[in-house]
C-alpha cells in the first residue's frame, strides 16, 4: 500500500520485506535512499531502529527515517526519540505520512511524474472476494492492478496523472461509487470508470454515466465482457481522435432511428418497461418490442448499457 501511495505523489519508492532484504538493496544493488520508512517490528532479525542504523553504516552516511509502529510503550519511544527518527503511530494514514515526509524536505523525483506510467487498474469493492477475482483476471491479462476496499481507501492513494482505469462497485458502505464518480468528476480527474454492480438498473445506469462512468457492467461478470470494457475505455481515454470518432459515429447511429424509435429508445432509456411504453404512446406491447430490437440493431448496441454508453456519446 505504501508503494503506490509515494509513487502517486512523485517519488520512487523500493519495497523490502525485513532487515536483512533492505540491507542487501542497500549494498549489493546500489540503492542510495533519501529516506527509509521502516516497521518498528520486522520479522526475522533486527527491529526497524537497527535496520536503520545498519543501512546508515553500510552507505557511511545519516539518512533520514521515519519509523512506523503500533507499540506506544515508553520505553519504544523513548529508544525511536534517542535515535533522532520520526515516528508514525500505526495505523498510519496518507495525508499524515506525506504531510511528514514534506517537513523532512524529501522532495519527489521529476522523473516519477511523468505520464509515462503504465496503466494501473484501480478496483473499488467491499466483497473481498470480488475484489481478488476481478484482480486474478486482470493480472492474468498483464495488467497491473490496485484493489481498495472503499471509495475513501481509494481517494487516500489516488492521484491525477498517468493513465489508468477505475472499476467501481455502486453500493458501498460510506462513499458510494456515484458519489466517487460525481467527486471525480468535479475535481476534473480524467480517470475512466467502470461502474460494476449486483443491482443494476437502467436509471442507475443513466445516472453513473452520465457522472462520468464510460461503462456500466452487472455482476456476475464475465471474463470477456471485463477485459472489452477495459480496453475500451483505457483506449477512449488515451486517443483523443478516437474518442471523438466515437461520438460522431454515436451520433449517427441515433441519426438514422425514425421518429417513432427515437421516442421507444429514451422511453426504454428512462428505465420503462415494454408494456408501460405501449401505453403510453397508445401501441402494442409487440409493436415496441419489434422498435425497441430495430433500435439495438440500427445502433450496433448488443446490451442495454452499450445503448446507454451510445445514446449520451451522441449527446441523445
Amino acid at each position: 500500500m505504501l508503494v503506490p501511495l509515494l509513487e502517486g505523489e512523485g517519488y520512487r519508492a523500493v519495497a523490502a520485506a525485513d532487515g536483512e532484504a533492505a540491507l542487501e538493496l542497500a549494498t549489493r544493488v546500489a540503492v542510495r535512499p533519501d529516506l527509509v520508512l521502516a516497521d518498528y517490528n520486522l520479522p526475522n532479525g533486527p527491529n526497524g531502529l537497527q535496520v536503520v542504523a545498519s543501512v546508515q553504516e553500510a552507505l557511511g552516511h545519516d539518512i533520514k527515517a521515519i519509523i512506523l509502529s503500533g507499540d506506544i510503550s515508553t520505553s519504544t519511544l523513548r529508544e525511536i526519540a534517542q535515535a533522532g527518527l520520526a515516528y508514525l503511530g500505526k495505523p498510519v494514514t496518507a495525508p499524515a505520512l506525506i504531510r511528514l515526509i514534506e517537513e523532512l524536505r524529501i522532495r519527489p523525483q521529476p522523473a516519477a511524474q511523468t505520464d509515462d506510467r503504465p496503466s494501473a487498474i484501480f478496483v473499488v469493492d467491499d466483497d473481498s472476494t470480488v475484489r481478488e477475482a476481478l484482480r486474478d483476471l486482470l493480472e492474468a491479462d498483464g495488467k497491473a492492478v490496485e484493489v481498495f476496499e472503499s471509495c475513501e481507501a481509494f481517494l487516500d492513494v489516488y492521484r491525477s496523472g498517468g493513465q489508468g482505469c477505475l472499476l467501481i462497485d455502486a453500493r458501498l458502505p460510506g462513499m458510494d461509487g456515484l458519489e466517487l464518480l460525481q467527486r471525480l468528476k468535479g475535481e476534473r480527474h480524467r480517470l475512466p470508470a467502470i461502474m460494476i454492480t449486483g443491482h443494476g438498473d437502467v436509471p442507475m445506469a443513466v445516472r453513473a454515466m452520465k457522472a462520468g462512468a464510460v461503462d456500466f457492467i452487472e455482476k456476475p461478470i464475465g471474463y470477456k465482457e471485463l477485459l472489452a470494457a477495459v480496453e475500451r475505455a483505457l483506449e477512449q481515454a488515451g486517443d483523443t481522435a478516437k474518442a471523438s470518432a466515437w461520438r460522431e459515429t454515436a451520433a449517427s447511429s441515433v441519426a438514422g432511428l425514425t421518429i417513432r424509435q427515437r421516442q421507444v429508445m429514451d422511453l426504454v432509456l428512462a428505465g420503462h418497461p415494454s408494456k408501460n411504453i405501449a401505453a403510453d404512446l397508445g401501441l402494442s406491447q409487440r409493436t415496441v418490442e419489434n422498435h425497441r430490437a430495430a433500435v439495438m440493431k440500427k445502433t450496433g448496441s448488443r446490451s442495454i448499457p452499450a445503448l446507454i454508453r451510445l445514446a449520451l456519446a451522441a449527446g441523445a
